[in-house]
């Protein structure tokens, strides 16, 4: 399998006037084209900062970060963010907010207003692309904004917990919606929750950090089909088994 995105004993240090803070230290992993990895930490561990340094918004204080082997030293087109709300603009039809970062990129070619016009009607937006946000559902919403992500044809998805602004019932419905799009794209994710479950139900490999200083504690590859559903994986036996396992994990760590 051809490793996408490598942290290779990466170390970060926040910087004020008075004094600093180690927050992520000699820091390895890898995550393979076509995986859906995520991770997983106690409270304050540093895990949106490893998304940040990942696209390359920030910049590591040691070690190297490489994508298909070029290193990250700034923000890449090849890498796409997506954020805990959706973050679409009010004023804005969907299927301008969709658009929007093709205007930005300056890439509002025919080309790709088509393939963005094909994420719209293949994802079950067509009859609403003439909506404004507030006409949509939340999960509606969070669709649009993975649709939005993806039309710039990213090789890499960055997930910072997408899903916790959601209700329960929600966030169950929008998590499947996500996985199968993301698995449909044969998309590359990374995904950092503090939800265990979530975790469980979405993820190919889970990485399991350490308290601040963050390292890797342990690296877990979850025994499920790829075609297998997020809601399917909760309803097998071997679901309790993987978070009984993960929370002892991370409530040692909390200690």
């Amino acid at each position: 399998m051809k490793n996408l995105l490598a942290f290779e004993k990466v170390s970060l240090t926040y910087y004020t006037k008075t004094n600093e803070t180690l927050a992520i230290k000699d820091l390895s992993f890898n995550v393979n084209q076509g995986e859906f990895v995520a991770i997983i930490g106690p409270s304050g561990c540093g895990k949106t900062s490893i998304l940040s340094l990942a696209a390359g918004l920030l910049s590591p204080s040691q070690g190297k970060i490489t994508l298909s082997n070029r290193q990250i030293t700034r923000p890449d087109d090849k890498i796409a963010y997506m954020l805990q709300k959706d973050h679409l603009f009010p004023w804005l039809s969907i299927e301008k907010n969709v658009r929007l970062p093709l205007k930005i990129k300056s890439k509002l070619n025919t080309e790709n207003i088509e393939y963005a016009n094909q994420l719209i009607e293949k994802y079950g937006l067509k009859d609403f692309k003439k909506y404004y946000p507030e006409q949509l559902s939340g999960g509606m919403r969070q669709r649009a904004a993975l649709i939005r992500t993806l039309c710039s044809k990213p090789e890499l998805l960055l997930l910072d917990e997408p899903f916790s602004a959601l209700d329960y019932q929600t966030r169950l419905y929008v998590c499947e919606d996500v996985y199968k799009i993301i698995r449909s794209e044969n998309k590359t994710a990374l995904l950092v929750t503090h939800d265990i479950s979530e975790a469980i139900s979405l993820a190919d490999k889970i990485i399991v950090l350490t308290k601040r200083p963050a390292t890797v504690k342990s690296v877990h590859m979850i025994d499920f089909d790829k075609s297998t559903t997020p809601i399917c994986r909760r309803e097998d036996k071997r679901f309790s088994l993987w978070f009984e396992k993960l929370w002892g994990e991370l409530n040692f760590e909390e200690k």
